[in-house]
């Protein structure tokens, strides 16, 4: 029986997964955090040790690849990561490949992760879906008349860093008000930091910050959304702007290319009723009246990116086997 190998470079968590081609169950499977302070060399350490604790003694016809930051998919070498430094220009296929032999494909989380619920998730059946994942940053991934579409250069889909709010807050990329510095989770915390830590603001916030005892440092976005749902005047607020911007993004990209959905992936999409209301209203008031689509959560949840990363390997093995 042939084995795919698939893996999930995140910017706060590594996975790996091997599963008998064709096959819509994980023959094994390990999830690890990645440390704080973690760099490229960490990164790759603990994904091959998770390697080859899944491998044992099984050698995989070929690797998928999901990676979180821009990729140069036909050369399967990684740009860089916006959250995990010393990526920049990594040839992650050649190491991949020298290291266990076999053909591999690496792409950007979100184009796979799109892959991967268009084949095996909320997207069978639909020719043209966009995959916007909302995590530790916002992207977005295609598919267009049934495959992948990454634009000229790979950089198609980067709904993180539309500009929805031009006198908004700075985002890391170094514009103003992109939707990734609004509706991601570690900026959703943040923006609850400022408000809380404003004497000009005086906010409540007080099911907020009984949370964390005090502590905003402690603030995530799981927590934003856990008091937002208990009624925190802060969290809600910020939970609201974060729905906003993704929203707009939403109506606009559905102005622009007019995709039958939308499928919402990562952390974020767990934020609850209030979070997935703004962002339908929002999103159905921006894009003109005539232009309809559907707005879904990913059916694979966080596994949609390994799901790819399984849908890349297999089309590599079927590639070869055409040869």
């Amino acid at each position: 029986m042939r084995v795919t190998l698939s893996l999930d470079f995140g910017g706060t968590k590594l996975a790996a997964a091997v599963v008998n081609t064709g096959s819509r169950e994980w023959l094994r499977y390990e999830r690890r955090l990645s440390p704080a302070n973690a760099d490229a060399k960490t990164d790759l350490d603990i994904m091959r040790s998770l390697i080859h604790s899944l491998l044992q003694d099984i050698t995989p016809s070929a690797i998928g690849v999901s990676f979180g930051g821009p990729v140069d998919a036909t050369t399967g070498t990684v740009r860089l990561s916006h959250h995990v430094p010393g990526w920049e220009n990594i040839p992650l296929k050649d190491l991949l490949e020298k290291e266990f032999g076999v053909p591999t494909s690496v792409d950007n989380d979100a184009n796979v992760a799109a892959l991967g619920e268009c084949r095996f998730g909320a997207g069978q059946g639909y020719d043209s879906l966009f995959y916007v994942t909302i995590s530790t940053g916002v992207g977005g991934g295609w598919i267009l008349n049934g495959k992948p579409w990454r634009g000229a250069a790979g950089m198609a889909g980067e709904i993180g860093h539309m500009i929805v709010d031009p006198s908004g807050p700075i985002c890391l990329c170094g514009k103003r008000g992109c939707v990734e510095r609004l509706a991601s989770g570690p900026y959703m915390a943040q923006n609850a930091r400022e408000i809380l830590a404003s004497p000009q603001e005086s906010p409540s916030g007080e099911i907020l910050k009984n949370l964390v005892d005090n502590n905003l440092n402690l603030l995530t976005g799981q927590l934003i959304s856990e008091a937002a749902a208990k009624g925190d005047n802060v969290a809600t607020a910020v939970l609201q702007k974060s729905a906003w911007a993704l929203g707009v993004g939403l109506g606009y990209v559905a102005n622009l290319i007019n995709p039958q959905m939308f499928i919402l992936g990562g952390s974020v999409t767990k934020a609850g009723e209030i979070w997935w209301n703004v962002v339908q209203k929002v999103a159905k008031e921006t894009a003109l009246p005539e232009v309809m689509f559907e707005i879904v959560p990913a059916a694979l949840g966080d596994d949609a990116p390994l799901w790819g990363a399984v849908a890349l390997a297999e089309d590599n093995v079927t590639k070869n086997l055409r040869r």
